[in-house]
């Protein structure tokens, strides 16, 4: 098939930015050593740059052993291989509840910064000292969307969604006790909000977070560009 590279244990889809407007992304968790670099090699001489998610250090040296640009996050567990962006577009706030909750709500705002977007952290403002929050409320509220990353019971997308006129991509992690169960308490509260303007991705998804988030703030940009111009 045309865009496609089929390698002996994958094939690799060189037409999706092409399609989607974002290049694939390598989810390195569970991949062999060598299927990891020649993943990487192609990928980069596609697109001339990569990201991949879920890493680990010892991936990271495979991947730095063909690619010498390669960079690594330890706390989002993320390699990129990228391009230089010196303007950054829009604006997305990317908000963690607890410090626990930054290693997901990392994930999302590097990959949002991959994508070209600019990101506005604000971290350590759960519930359980909400005037933390509020003291961030026009941060919040100049963003083109935000996600709200938590773990425990999960109420900070909630809270959020009642201060904004944007959309919240709420993230549940499995950060908490026993009764959190591993992040489904906190799934659970965020699927069943009584604030408008949310939806909700996978427990400690955060790379699809910033994949949306990116997609939301790119559109805002584009309807802004368009109101200013006068154009349809």
């Amino acid at each position: 098939m045309s865009g496609t590279d089929i390698l002996n244990f994958a094939e690799l889809d060189l037409e999706r930015k092409k399609r989607t407007g974002f290049a694939e992304v390598v989810f390195c968790q569970g991949k062999k050593d060598e299927f990891l670099k020649d993943i990487f090699t192609k990928l980069y001489a596609a697109n001339g740059e990569v990201l991949g998610t879920r890493a680990t250090k010892e991936q990271f040296e495979i991947v730095k052993s063909v690619l010498e640009n390669a960079k690594y996050d330890e706390i989002s567990r993320i390699i990129t291989v990228r391009k230089e962006k010196k303007n950054l577009i829009g604006n997305i706030a990317v908000c963690s509840a607890g410090t626990a909750d930054i290693p997901v709500a990392e994930e999302a705002a590097q990959s949002a910064e991959f994508f070209g977007c600019f990101v506005e952290r604000i971290y350590d403002v759960g519930v359980s000292g909400i005037h933390r929050l509020l003291s961030k409320t026009e941060l919040l509220q100049k963003a083109n969307c935000i996600v709200a990353v938590a773990g425990m019971e999960g109420a900070l997308a909630s809270v959020i969604g009642g201060l904004v006129a944007v959309p919240v991509i709420a993230v549940p992690t499995s950060v908490g006790y026993g009764a959190s169960f591993d992040g489904l308490s906190a799934l659970l509260t965020m699927i069943n909000s009584c604030a408008n303007g949310i939806s909700v991705v996978n427990i400690d998804n955060g790379y699809g977070a910033g994949y949306i988030a990116s997609q939301i703030n790119f559109l805002a940009e584009r309807g802004r560009d368009k109101r200013q111009t006068g154009t349809d």
